[in-house]
């Protein structure tokens, strides 16, 4: 039995505390986009699933993920509860496997939040804390199990490194489900619904783009060559992005925004992500252009078909997820996964059919499932706040807090919430209306 190795077993805890701090970085990210007056709602919908995964992940998550797999479809119920996952196991990398449980249930939490900028500033916290552990459950662990765990995409030879399918495709089919069950905002799209504090948005794509990297690179299990090239292509794609989302800002709109920045490096962290090990930087370089690009023109399909995606959820995880996912299969290189070649490779369809066939039985699976569920919940414990609440601000109707005290002697509905101030437009503009 080959021994543990230090310097790999550091660098997969370092990469998961790396991707567990992604989760407060996009909180402050959606947090900044929102209203003044559900900032606190934002922040707090992240934070919940912080709390709920990880329990969640010890009981019963990681053994249904990863504890072989049933048919292609889920695992065994073997290591419910961490059974047999003693200090010395190790996983089929030289690393201990409670280095690998801790890293994939950082990932679990961070897909789940994702959901939540779909359907922000209208979601009860009642129905959201119901919605997370049945989403987590019903339609993460087995995703997960289909592509990590052995099972039917896995066996299909469809390639996802670090989560295009498992996390950002999954995340934005739920959260155009959520959308679609909840509603439209009241006042949307005809009024204007800015974001109220654009340095938040900017510092939660720092924190973001800074825990990408143990996303990425940590997916390699190893400080290894792979990881090193997870961490360039990362970091290359990821400014190409930029510059892309920003050229679709001057062209419509004459002007460079600071919302437009941050967004476009979401875009290409997101779909860098299955593709950064299999790609070369030239690779990484086309995918993120091409990502900032299409998402940002993506961004208003919500105003043409009417769908209320606060967020951008869809335009930026779901496009963003399945261009990545479809790029393996045009720009994909054997000199870095060994053998599978992409189109513009000489590899012809074959890598291309099978990517696509696993982003499109996610998407559709996701997208029921959480459809259903959010009916469910609608229908029982509610999922949609009163419009009264809505109105005067989900912060205090929700949490009986707000961001922003102003003066200490205010009062009423609205107390402590900041008007918001003007901001460039985009996503709750005009763009794309």
């Amino acid at each position: 039995m080959p021994e543990l190795s230090a310097g790999d077993t550091a660098w997969v805890l370092t990469s998961a505390a790396l991707v567990l701090l992604m989760t407060p970085g996009l909180a402050f990210f959606y947090g900044g986009m929102v209203r003044a007056k559900a900032v606190l709602n934002m922040l707090m919908m992240s934070f919940l699933a912080l709390a709920i995964v990880p329990v969640i992940w010890v009981l019963w998550g990681y053994t249904l993920a990863f504890d072989g797999t049933n048919g292609g479809l889920i695992g065994g119920l073997g290591k419910f509860g961490l059974d047999g996952v003693g200090v010395d196991s190790m996983w089929s990398v030289p690393i201990p496997e409670f280095a690998f449980v801790g890293f994939q249930a950082v990932f679990a939490i961070i897909t789940v939040a994702l959901i939540s900028g779909a359907v922000a500033e209208r979601a009860t916290f009642r129905g959201w804390a119901l919605f997370v552990p049945l989403w987590l459950t019903l339609v993460y662990l087995p995703v997960a199990n289909w592509v990590w765990g052995g099972g039917w995409i896995f066996e299909l030879g469809a390639l996802d490194f670090a989560g295009g399918t498992v996390v950002h495709i999954n995340a934005g089919a739920a959260g155009l489900a959520l959308a679609l069950v909840l509603g439209k905002r009241v006042g949307w799209p005809k009024q204007p619904m800015r974001p109220h504090n654009l340095p938040f948005v900017l510092l939660g794509a720092g924190l973001l783009w800074f825990g990408w990297f143990g996303f990425n690179a940590g997916s390699a299990l190893g400080a290894n060559g792979l990881a090193s090239a997870a961490f360039v292509n990362t970091l290359v794609a990821t400014a190409a992005a930029v510059l892309g989302w920003l050229l679709v800002d001057v062209v419509k709109q004459k002007h460079s925004t600071t919302l437009g920045a941050a967004s476009g490096a979401i875009a290409g962290l997101v779909a860098i992500t299955p593709a950064c090990a299999f790609v070369s930087p030239i690779g990484a370089i086309v995918i993120g252009v091409v990502a900032g690009a299409v998402c940002a023109l993506c961004v208003g399909l919500k105003y043409r078909f009417g769908y209320d995606d606060s967020l951008d959820v869809v335009a930026v995880h779901l496009v963003g997820g399945v261009i990545g996912t479809l790029m393996i299969g045009l720009v994909a290189s054997a000199d870095f996964t060994g053998e599978a070649e992409g189109l513009f490779y000489g590899g012809g369809v074959d890598l291309l059919w099978r990517q696509a066939v696993a982003a499109a039985a996610v998407i559709v699976f996701s997208f029921v499932v959480a459809f259903a569920l959010g009916k469910i919940i609608d229908k029982t414990v509610g999922f949609r706040v009163s419009e009264e609440e809505e109105v005067d601000g989900i912060d205090l109707g929700s949490h009986l807090e707000t961001a922003y005290e102003l003066t200490s002697t205010s009062a009423g509905p609205n107390r402590g919430v900041a008007a918001p101030a003007p901001a460039p437009v985009r996503a709750e503009t005009t763009q794309g209306a």
